[in-house]
């Protein structure tokens, strides 16, 4: 079984790849990430994936770095979270530019200390997917990380990353199939006390529930799914 270190954000990709490994008979090391992002509270979710798989999970803080990431919706307090139907021109406002990197640079890290043979991300290459979200990516990633851990972690480490030629509708029929509860995961960008159901994140995870023919539990502040009184 091998010793893999799993971010894992809490999100309905994430977690439902934390549950696939784990049938797949990965021993998982749960990693999240405070970049300084506003929707930390999808930690709480990834902690509750850990005690619901009974694996351990770890957070590193890098909140400080999220002040000097000006520009993104999700770590500039002055950049306001769009509705999904509100339209922009150029980029979108939700992504954090190299963001992934930064978190699997952290992964390997942990990877190499403890003697894991694999690093696994939840990545999903659809809809309005990042740049760092596809398999060329991934691949040229890893390449990378062979050249700057080379003498030091363990010589199978590699990076998986089982979701990225899904569609996340895929994604929730694995997830169906495996039992992820998901109640127990969040994808809203907004960090509130409830998901918003109005920004891309929640857009497209209701999406995902429809076109996968699963029943979306979510109560969302909006009357797109759970309407409430």
């Amino acid at each position: 079984m091998p010793k893999t270190i799993a971010i894992v954000s809490g999100g309905l990709d994430s977690v439902t790849m934390a549950y696939h490994l784990q049938a797949q008979g990965h021993t998982l090391n749960l990693l999240s990430v405070n970049y300084g992002q506003r929707h930390l509270v999808e930690h709480e979710f990834a902690a509750k994936a850990a005690r619901s798989l009974g694996v351990p999970h770890n957070v590193v803080d890098l909140s400080p770095v999220g002040r000097l990431l000006s520009g993104s919706s999700l770590t500039d307090p002055s950049v306001d979270v769009p509705d999904h139907k509100s339209g922009s021109s150029g980029g979108s406002p939700n992504v954090v530019p190299n963001r992934n990197a930064l978190l699997l640079s952290v992964a390997f890290a942990v990877a190499v200390a403890e003697k894991a043979e694999a690093v696994a991300v939840g990545v999903v290459d659809d809809l309005n997917a990042a740049p760092d979200s596809n398999a060329e990516f991934i691949d040229s990633f890893l390449t990378m990380e062979k050249i700057a851990t080379r003498g030091y972690a363990h010589p199978d480490l590699t990076l998986t990353a089982p979701l990225v030629k899904l569609r996340k509708s895929d994604v929730v029929s694995l997830g169906e199939e495996l039992g992820v509860p998901w109640t127990e995961t969040w994808s809203c960008f907004r960090g509130d006390a409830l998901q918003c159901g109005r920004c891309a994140a929640c857009s497209e995870r209701q999406e995902a529930f429809r076109d996968a023919g699963v029943t979306d539990p979510t109560i969302y502040q909006t009357s797109d799914s759970k309407e409430l009184p």
